[in-house]
């Protein structure tokens, strides 16, 4: 992996991933998960990713993340900034630490990047207030309902400031209702910050809902297969989109480039 800016490209706040490659080792041999994978996700906008199950979007997002490092190819980040993430991460499902409070869980990735005590006690108070959870700022995770401890999760990654923010299905075990209520809170934040997203779902409503464009994947080993522009405007409300005679058209062709994947990672 590189962090070196691309030239004549933004050189903060963007993704260029260039012939991306991932191999496991497997009971008979190596297992590609990511072959020759290529995009790039400009500064400030919000790209969704989607494809069949297996088809190596998490492993893709890790990479990203530098949780796991790729068999060959090129990842292109922003130089990291002192007090200040590269990338945060929002994964699927409960991610919130048992033991700290909601305030103690906003701030611990601002502990971890060495924010002085008291700027990150301010910091963490004002994200909290963001997602609406301040009068549970002392409260536990077990305290709380699913949707408010992924609330927790997204202040927490947004306390830090990073250049790129990497969600991986951060929704997909919540109710339609708290869903699109998250989507609601997550379009806020982003459009009040403009922070480079690459977000994964299964939902293509969601894609369209949420994103600029949409990555399809191939089924495994995962490659990009299309990019498609999302052209509504926003704000994007849950009715008026649903009232857009483009959202019916968008979904339809996403599930046109995916379907045949699906069936093949069925096969």
């Amino acid at each position: 992996m590189t962090a070196a800016p691309l030239s004549g490209a933004p050189a903060r706040n963007h993704i260029a991933v260039a012939g991306l490659a991932k191999r496991y080792p497997g009971p008979r041999g190596l297992v590609t998960a990511l072959d020759d994978v290529t995009f790039v996700v400009p500064e400030g906008s919000f790209c969704a990713l989607i494809g069949p199950s297996g088809c190596g979007k998490t492993t893709l997002l890790h990479i990203l993340a530098g949780l796991i490092e790729p068999t060959s190819g090129t990842v292109t980040m922003p130089h990291p900034e002192p007090g200040r993430l590269v990338t945060a991460v929002v994964f699927q499902g409960i991610s919130t630490f048992p033991w700290l409070t909601v305030l103690q869980n906003v701030a611990y990735g601002l502990r971890m990047i060495g924010v002085p005590l008291d700027e990150r006690r301010v910091r963490a108070a004002h994200h909290v207030r963001r997602v609406g959870l301040w009068a549970f700022r002392d409260a536990f995770p077990h305290q709380l309902s699913e949707g408010m401890r992924q609330r927790v999760s997204i202040a927490r990654a947004f306390a830090t400031d990073p250049a790129i923010l990497l969600m991986d299905e951060p929704f997909a075990s919540l109710d339609e209702q708290t869903r699109l209520l998250l989507q609601d809170e997550l379009l806020r934040l982003w459009q009040d910050t403009r922070k480079t997203v690459l977000f994964v779902t299964h939902s293509l409503d969601e894609a369209v809902r949420l994103a600029d464009r949409v990555l399809v994947m191939t089924a495994s080993p995962g490659r990009i297969k299309t990019d498609v522009p999302v052209p509504l405007a926003r704000p994007r409300g849950y009715r008026e989109i649903r009232r857009d005679a483009a959202y019916g058209l968008l979904t339809a062709r996403l599930w046109d480039e995916l379907e045949a994947e699906v069936v093949g990672a069925w096969a």
